[in-house]
């Protein structure tokens, strides 16, 4: 199979063109950042994508300006970048006839993570406020009583509720890419990723994720700096499991029904806090160790772990790299240098 990777010179596309290469599969890298081999290449560019498309099977679709950004200042990147780049794709897709697609999703589409009240179950609490932030209450209490809630894991049908700009765009990508399966008889996946690390990562930039902050302090010989009070739920995957499971849901594609989007949490099932990450991270690289400063980011959710039984049930995928072996590596690996904000 023929795989054009959009964003394939980046963390998470790198690897996918590794796992497709291994597989016996033929990638295409196309990214604005591609070196020999690949095709050079902006997705909001309809000329260039579609010569990227001439020939190919099916597309792996990962280039996208990522992280919580710096503020809304920056939305029309944000949109640009991740929902006209996409829209041009797949229009340039269902000119060419190609009617495979796996996309990288993301859980930030569905906000504050699944919570439970002792008195009215399953609940869901809106956004943090800032004088509940400044005073260090970093839980979300029931929006009904008040009491203290029980973070539970997210599956694919829960509501979703973007809670910044960049997870607006991601959720916009998924409705593109619904209306395009729809459209043209295609068949789609996204993969809702989690917090992915490892080798590659880009290093400290306002776009990287958070282990990629820390691993960069501790190179500066810093330690790292952990938010809120380091007790925030995430779910921290390896990229070499999340580049297996693009390659899975490519070959799957084709048993999957026409005309519709799946969805499939992407993550490692193993849910730790921030604080846990940091302290493992920093024992494995050798100090120092980490710090707790309570600062927070507004447009931040306090706790986000999902269920991934969806994917491992119906395509057979599962995560193979356990946190403390993730983490190990991660603290020696080499870190990607600086560039632009893409995937």
């Amino acid at each position: 199979m023929r795989v054009l990777v959009t964003g394939g010179s980046g963390f998470i596309g790198s690897h996918i063109v590794t796992g497709l290469e291994a597989a016996g599969h033929e990638p295409v890298v196309f990214d604005t950042a591609a070196g020999d081999g690949g095709i050079r290449g902006d997705v909001r560019d309809p000329v260039a994508v579609r010569g990227a498309l001439r020939g190919t099977d099916a597309v792996c679709h990962q280039a996208a300006m990522v992280g919580l950004g710096k503020g809304f200042a920056d939305a029309s990147s944000y949109v640009g970048n991740n929902d006209l780049g996409t829209a041009t794709l797949l229009e340039e897709m269902a000119e060419a006839g190609v009617h495979r697609l796996a996309l990288a999703g993301s859980m930030v589409v569905y906000g504050e993570g699944r919570y439970s009240c002792p008195v009215h179950g399953e609940v869901r609490p809106g956004p943090r406020s800032v004088p509940d932030l400044d005073g260090f209450r970093f839980e979300p209490p029931c929006p009904r009583c008040g009491a203290a809630l029980a973070p539970e894991l997210v599956g694919e049908d829960a509501p979703v509720d973007p809670r910044n700009v960049y997870a607006t765009t991601k959720l916009a990508q998924e409705h593109l890419a619904a209306a395009w399966a729809r459209a043209t008889g295609g068949r789609a996946v996204s993969l809702r990723y989690h917090n992915v690390y490892g080798d590659g990562m880009p290093r400290d930039t306002p776009y990287a994720g958070v282990a990629s902050f820390f691993r960069s302090a501790l190179e500066r010989g810093e330690a790292p700096r952990v938010y809120e009070d380091g007790a925030q739920r995430r779910d921290f995957v390896h990229v070499d499991d999340v580049a297996a499971a693009n390659v899975t849901v490519l070959e799957a594609l084709d048993g999957l029904p026409v005309g519709g989007l799946r969805a499939y949490n992407t993550g490692s099932g193993e849910p730790h806090t921030v604080g846990e990450m940091a302290g493992a991270l920093a024992e494995a690289f050798g100090g120092p160790e980490p710090v707790v400063t309570g600062e927070y980011r507004l447009g931040d959710v306090r706790h986000i772990t999902a269920s991934s039984e969806r994917l491992r049930r119906e395509l057979g995928w599962s995560a193979k790299v356990p946190f403390a072996e993730g983490m190990a590596r991660f603290a020696k690996d080499e870190l990607a240098p600086v560039r632009a904000p893409v995937i």
